[in-house]
């Protein structure tokens, strides 16, 4: 096996802001970045035409491009119908945003899909995922689910249900491994037609663990990112750890990626540790090894 994909670093990671962040991701190997864009500098609204232009052509001069957007608004996802007109808006001009700056591709956290596919929030899922998927397949883009706050299987019946595939999947194996004990590689296979991004992470589960308490849920605390960084560094139900460390199986795991034809990117996350750079710079040269 010998991949050919372009390796991505999610700037955040780095933890020293975009600018920064960017010229450290050149520095440690990789080909492209993925951002978060929801608050602050990378918030749509803060970009102007022209920032755009310039951002875009800085990132080009570091000969780097984006292989995604992070458009994740946590909270409830979309499971609360009162929150998502507001969400779908700002959603939508996280594409616009991607589009400008040269990427198709804007992942997300949609809520954990329920098994009731007659209640309301299954309902309410269904409703803003149609419309983002129409608008994201409008403009030739997607917006990439992450995996992880439910098994393969059972985010395939979801996205079979919606009309277009503009809404796909950002495959996160250590999610999976972490979360549902749900095996990646057959995950892969199963949602083979709709990856369209991938990240690169690994952890280990030490016992069981009910989704909603991890990515929030109607009834529970909604998602938080801090949150959810001090579970996976805790050890106490999970922990992510620095690639090959952990239970991804990833000689298996990037031969399923090859067998379905993924062409895009493998995106490096590394949501915890001391010292972020190293394991980032570690993670680039583990996936070299298999180039």
């Amino acid at each position: 096996m010998k991949l050919t994909n372009n390796i991505g670093v999610i700037v955040d990671s780095f933890g020293i802001g975009v600018r920064e962040g960017l010229k450290k991701a050149k520095e440690v190997g990789a080909d492209g970045v993925q951002i978060y864009a929801v608050s602050g500098e990378m918030d749509p609204a803060a970009l102007s035409v022209a920032a755009r232009r310039e951002l875009k052509e800085y990132i080009a001069s570091l000969g780097l491009e984006i292989s995604a957007l992070c458009g994740d608004l946590g909270g409830h996802g979309f499971q609360d119908k009162t929150a998502n007109p507001a969400k779908v808006e700002k959603s939508k001009r996280i594409l616009d945003l991607a589009m400008d700056l040269g990427t198709n591709i804007v992942t997300t956290h949609i809520g954990i899909v329920p098994d009731d596919r007659q209640g309301e929030v299954y309902h309410s899922l269904q409703t803003a995922c149609e419309e983002l998927g129409q608008y994201a397949k409008g403009m030739g883009a997607y917006f990439a689910i992450e995996t992880g706050p439910e098994r393969a299987a059972h985010l395939k019946s979801f996205l079979d249900t919606l009309s277009t595939n503009g809404v796909s999947v950002n495959f996160d194996p250590a999610n999976m491994v972490m979360v549902t004990g749900d095996d990646p590689v057959q995950g892969v296979h199963i949602l083979r037609d709709y990856i369209v991004h991938t990240h690169v992470k690994d952890g280990i589960r030490y016992k069981e663990v009910d989704p909603r308490e991890v990515y929030g849920a109607l009834g529970y605390e909604p998602m938080d990112h801090g949150k959810i960084a001090q579970m996976v560094s805790s050890g106490e139900v999970f922990k992510e750890v620095p690639l090959g460390e952990g239970k991804v199986p990833f000689d298996a795991y990037f031969a399923a990626l090859q067998e379905i034809g993924y062409k895009g990117y493998l995106t490096i996350e590394r949501e915890v540790g001391q010292q972020p750079e190293i394991d980032i710079r570690a993670a680039v040269q583990f996936i070299r090894r298999y180039k």
